[in-house]
């Protein structure tokens, strides 16, 4: 894991940051991707650009997925319609858990079709 992010992350104020890291725990448990500050927020790559959290949405965690629609595969943890971008909503720790399979389906579809 990246010190940049921990030191971004230590420096964070949000409601369900422990969420967030959590996510970040799963996210980064495949060794493929690698993370770092872009747009002022942690980023998670796997030769592009993966996802990244959204910092100003405080009512829950939501993480973008940049070229989200472009990922092969059926992910319900995916919202939009738009051509480009899906989010993922986590509301707690609890919700992170429920959605750990789906959300390392997505990582790894996005690594796999690279």
């Amino acid at each position: 894991m990246s010190g940049e992010v921990d030191e971004w992350l230590d420096q964070y104020e949000h409601p369900l940051k422990d969420a967030m890291e959590l996510l970040r725990q799963i996210i980064m448990s495949d060794e493929r991707i690698s993370e770092t500050i872009k747009w002022k927020s942690p980023t998670f790559m796997y030769e592009g650009n993966l996802a990244s959290f959204n910092p100003r949405t405080k009512a829950h965690v939501s993480l973008m997925f940049h070229t989200g629609a472009s990922i092969p595969g059926n992910h319900p943890i995916l919202e939009g319609g738009g051509d480009t971008a899906r989010y993922a909503k986590f509301e707690s720790n609890d919700d992170v858990e429920s959605k750990r399979a789906d959300l390392l389906a997505v990582v790894d579809a996005w690594c796999e079709s690279r």
